[in-house]
């Protein structure tokens, strides 16, 4: 008897999947940023608990979803991409509400460790899902909407949160997602199709699982808390050799058992390990710029957080706008060619607030140029990197790659965040400008990593997965390195 398809493609339009989808991204990717804004209430609200104890309403959640993406994507390969999503959907936003009625910190903290699991099967889940559905010459265009549904809920987290905070209080900055996810979950349950692998065998081994979990959750743990140990300190240095050291042996594990959570030939495909490279020096640069230009305008220009939330809002709308545009435009010219320049416009609003900003607000002639330059390098970059990392691989590793790519994305956000707050830690008002400046010089090298890196991408033709297999001793070497850029 024939063996099933691995994919279901439902009747439905695709774009009605799309739809489906990006609605729980919009809602989790939002919840990454809105707490930024809401964790000061938050705190306020437990006056008994510690401030290190209270830093784990952010840091857990980091780094569980920082840790879970890339299993999570290889299990939902194996089981079914809809019902991991589904289930994701359910757990988020249970999870969510939790939240908004935990009565004790450290039953919301739980909750938030259990909504960054929901989180981080929804993501890869969701992203394999268009991949499988929308034709190949159409993929470049889903994905840049699916990406910029992500894009406008990470920069509209900290408008939204304030407007929400200020008037409703900081609950309500979790119940929002409870709308959401109803109707993701209704409107999936209808549209979306199945997808697994052809032929699905052994679930994950598990002590790679475990590997993975605690390579990438110590590697973050030491990360998220260089704001108060130091990026010098011992105990930094010695929490990443070891976190290295695991992220090693889970190579090792990986290459040794019949059934790796991670199949490693993925990353002989050079667009797959190019692509992601690039998305982690794009991701740092990008939280780097989010958190750094809000704390620029409050602490600097002295803007309200409502103020400065409409300050930014230009850039979400241009992505929102363009991001489509030019995935239609990469489907016809390919990814590579919009990258090189993507990452120097990128790099250039940081570049403009270098040469032009001063502790003086001036917003239509300094700010509003960055913001449109931000805009647009953001649409070029973002949405090209997530496509071109997955687009050479075959459909039974769609969950798996996309993991790879949420994750390099996560973990470069968890470093961004950490460096602004190193840098900033001692702004006094005599050395803002200087201290700001270094924010932006870290985002100016993100942009030109991405071109540099985007340049090493095939031009049109692509090395086939199963050709890449024969690849040379140098490749071999590439390739080994590149499984260990996550930790």
């Amino acid at each position: 008897m024939d063996s099933p398809p691995a994919v279901t493609r439902p009747a439905h339009n695709p774009w009605i999947v799309l739809t489906s989808t990006s609605f729980a991204v919009f809602a989790v990717f939002l919840d990454t940023t809105i707490l930024f804004v809401a964790f000061p209430s938050i705190s306020r609200s437990f006056p008994s608990v510690s401030p290190s104890t209270m830093s784990w309403v952010l840091n857990g959640y980091t780094i569980v979803f920082a840790a879970l993406l890339i299993p999570a994507g290889r299990l939902a390969d194996r089981i079914g991409r809809r019902q991991v999503f589904l289930t994701a959907v359910v757990v988020f936003t249970v999870a969510s509400m939790l939240c908004g009625i935990a009565p004790t910190a450290g039953l919301l903290i739980a909750a938030r460790v259990i909504q960054a699991v929901g989180a981080a099967a929804l993501v890869p889940a969701s992203l394999a899902m268009v991949l499988q559905t929308f034709p190949k010459d159409k993929v470049p265009v889903a994905v840049a909407i699916w990406g910029a549904f992500g894009a406008l809920a990470g920069a509209a987290g900290p408008t939204l949160g304030a407007l929400v905070v200020e008037n409703l209080g900081w609950r309500w900055a979790f119940y929002i997602n409870l709308p959401v996810g109803i109707v993701s979950l209704v409107l999936g349950v209808k549209v979306l199709p199945e997808g697994r692998d052809a032929n699905p065998g052994r679930l994950p081994d598990p002590l790679s699982i475990g590997l993975l979990i605690g390579g990438l959750g110590l590697a973050a743990y030491g990360i998220v808390h260089t704001d108060a140990s130091g990026w010098t300190s011992g105990s930094f240095a010695l929490t990443e050799i070891i976190a290295v050291t695991i992220v090693a042996l889970f190579v090792v594990r990986c290459r040794q058992v019949a059934n790796p959570l991670l199949d490693l030939n993925l990353f002989r495909s050079p667009s797959f390990r190019w692509a992601n490279a690039g998305m982690f020096a794009y991701a740092l640069g990008f939280n780097a710029m989010f958190l750094g230009n809000v704390l620029f305008l409050t602490n600097v220009w002295g803007y309200s957080i409502m103020r400065a939330g409409v300050a930014i809002a230009g850039g979400p709308i241009i992505v929102a706008i363009t991001a489509p545009m030019f995935g239609k435009l990469a489907s016809r010219i390919g990814q590579r060619a919009l990258l090189l320049p993507g990452g120097l416009i990128w790099a250039s609003g940081p570049l403009l607030l270098i040469l032009r900003a001063t502790t003086r607000p001036e917003y239509v002639s300094v700010y509003l140029p960055t913001i449109v330059l931000t805009g647009v390098g953001v649409s070029l970059c973002l949405p090209q990197l997530s496509s071109a990392s997955v687009k050479d691989l075959p459909a039974d590793l769609f969950g798996s790659g996309s993991a790879v790519n949420q994750a390099m994305r996560n973990l470069a956000a968890t470093l961004g965040v950490a460096a602004v707050v190193a840098i900033t830690a001692a702004v006094t008002p005599g050395n803002e400008i200087d201290a700001f400046r270094r924010v932006w010089w870290l985002i100016v090298a993100s942009g030109i990593t991405v071109t540099a890196l985007s340049s090493l991408l095939p031009r049109r033709a692509t090395v086939p997965y199963a050709a890449a297999l024969t690849e040379s001793p140098l490749e071999q070497a590439c390739i080994e390195i590149a499984a260990e850029v996550p930790a």
